[in-house]
């Protein structure tokens, strides 16, 4: 798998969350990144994973973070 490979919104948002390490999914700055990020699920680059953002809260929030790095 290479960057070529990816589409261009595709390789902004493998960019973003590699930049970040991780990010909560509702925290995207452009909303066709929610459909690129299922992609890259399907690919193996990213790993959707749930977990706690405070002690105090019960609900679980969605967070993205990189797989697999690729160049």
């Amino acid at each position: 798998m290479n960057l070529e490979d990816l589409s261009r919104i595709e390789r902004k948002t493998y960019d973003l969350i590699k930049r970040k390490g991780e990010i909560q999914t509702r925290n995207l700055p452009d909303k066709k990144m929610t459909g690129a990020i299922a992609n890259l699920k399907s690919m193996g680059l990213v790993e959707i994973y749930r977990r706690y953002t405070s002690r105090y809260r019960r609900k679980k929030k969605k967070f993205v973070r990189i797989k697999t790095h690729i160049d």
